[in-house]
């Protein structure tokens, strides 16, 4: 029998060590003349500070690559930093082993072997160390070194938009966006003693698709959802009202869903127990409820360890009627969204005021929002929900006729593209009979996705039969959510002109 021979690799990404220091300088100084490179004592600072960060590439026991990081709060990093920010005088010392981000300083490949995509394998390991020790992103200052050769009469951001039109070429922000980093924008005065540059970098960003926050709110891989499509007909009491709801919670908790969603306007089943002489007195006096509506929400999610939003309800606070929803989660707290947005028939036979506030919520499954029907017809709302971090919208809504459901459909599902998350969808349907202004109810309730190759056809996850009481569940992965963000065949979230165009929301003073 042969004897297999063992071979030892030729190339090898290992972490960079004290004895590698004559050859990280004589590598620089030949990868970047006229550049004075990092002294003996920063190198030594860098490794010994962040040792796992700093990274090297060994082709045939020759160092050819080398790659210096450290970690920081990006929050407490200015939009407008330049390199001596990050490593005053090359030294690492405001590498912060609590930081959420890491910040690439360095990347350096032998001019001997480029060519052989070691920068590639660099960035690699950068997005490997990145997930293993769970920082929320990667970013760095990159340079643009065919800019000396336009600057005289483009600016720095016109070079770039020619280099991402391909009308110019770039080596380093192509290899760079090919690498899936996003561009956030050009930092002027970076780093000086870049002259092919002129002292600019491009502001580039990967996020870490399996971040899970540090504070202990789980992001997780996935969340399985319930959308009820429920049916509203007559009761006689609030107790068979509940043991309505309860079937669907219960059958929900059954199933281990994280979430469940009831419709809007809920408790409009109650109307018919408080009569009164006008649609708006009658609505009023559902208040009469409020008080058992969230003890029964709230001992339901936990004893059946789900997470409910319960639909909407009607309610009175400071003598102004409310259309509210609540999330009652599996833990016992409980949070509320106001309906911003208010129809026209609302205003009409209830006289509901509108909320003034756009929430999200920190569950166990992650961070979400909940837009009241109406208001998911309006971009905005959903935007300044997406860009506080929320990766799942709930949608509850009421509509009487096919028209008025398509509208939210189709908003929910632009909604979903454009924001790049995903939405759920639960209707109402059945009739309340003596109900003035809830009359009858149309509905096809759904879990609708981004449209892109990896998600389900026509963006549709799942959804019901139209107008029949059941309940829609499915599992929704959330880690291709963050991967496609970035990655998909269009990037919609990272590709818009915030240069050109911003929307500012009164309770935070940042655009997104």
């Amino acid at each position: 029998m042969a004897k297999t021979t063992k071979t030892k690799p030729r190339l090898v990404v290992r972490p960079l060590r004290i004895s590698d220091l004559p050859g990280i300088t004589a590598l620089h100084r030949q990868a970047y003349p006229g550049i004075e490179p990092w002294t003996e004592a920063n190198l030594r600072d860098h490794i010994e500070r962040f040792p796992e960060g700093q990274l090297g590439v060994e082709l045939d026991g020759r160092l050819v690559a080398t790659s210096s990081t450290l970690v920081l709060k990006l929050s407490e990093l200015d939009a407008k930093h330049t390199f001596s920010d990050v490593c005053a005088n090359g030294f690492i010392r405001g590498h912060d082993p609590e930081g959420d981000t890491l910040y690439g300083i360095d990347i350096t490949v032998d001019k001997r072997v480029r060519g052989m995509r070691l920068a590639r394998r660099l960035y690699d390991a950068r997005k490997e160390l990145t997930q293993r020790l769970n920082l929320r992103s990667m970013v760095f200052g990159g340079r643009m070194p065919g800019y000396h050769r336009h600057a005289a009469e483009l600016s720095a951001e016109e070079y770039l938009a020619k280099v991402l039109r391909k009308e110019l070429r770039d080596p380093v922000i192509t290899t760079q966006r090919a690498n899936g980093f996003m561009i956030s924008g050009v930092l002027r005065d970076y780093w000086p003693q870049d002259k092919d540059s002129r002292g600019n970098a491009v502001f580039m960003e990967w996020r870490n698709p399996s971040w899970v926050p540090a504070h202990g709110k789980i992001a997780a891989r996935s969340v399985r959802v319930a959308a009820v499509q429920y049916q509203m007909r007559s009761v006689q009491s609030f107790d068979e009202f509940a043991t309505q709801c309860e079937f669907f919670i219960d059958t929900a908790s059954d199933f281990r869903a994280d979430f469940v969603l009831f419709p809007e306007l809920l408790t409009n089943q109650l109307l018919s127990l408080v009569p009164a002489d006008s649609p708006s007195a009658s609505a009023r006096r559902l208040s009469e409820f409020t008080e058992r509506f969230m003890q029964f929400f709230g001992h339901m999610a936990i004893k059946y360890a789900v997470n409910v939003i319960a639909g909407t309800h009607l309610m009175v606070e400071d003598g102004k009627l409310r259309n509210v929803a609540h999330l009652f989660h599996r833990d016992g707290r409980i949070d509320k969204q106001y309906k911003v947005h208010i129809t026209p028939s609302e205003a009409r036979w209830w006289g509901v005021s509108a909320g003034d506030q756009i929430e999200v919520f920190d569950t166990d499954r992650g961070r979400i929002g909940i837009a009241i029907c109406y208001d998911v017809e309006f971009p905005e709302y959903v935007r300044a929900v997406k860009a506080r971090g929320a990766e799942l919208i709930f949608v509850p809504y009421n509509t009487d006729i096919r028209s008025g459901h398509l509208r939210v459909r189709a908003c929910a599902q632009a909604r979903a593209i454009e924001n790049h998350l995903y939405v759920v969808t639960a209707g109402a349907v059945g009739n309340l009979p003596h109900v003035e202004g809830a009359d009858i109810h149309y509905a096809q309730s759904a879990i609708l996705t981004p449209s892109d190759i990896p998600f389900a056809r026509d963006a549709v996850a799942a959804e019901a039969t139209p107008n029949v009481e059941t309940m829609v569940v499915h599992d929704l992965d959330l880690v291709l959510l963050r991967r496609t963000q970035a990655n998909g065949t269009v990037n919609i979230w990272p590709d818009r002109r915030t240069d050109l165009y911003e929307i500012h929301y009164k309770d935070r003073q940042k655009p997104v």
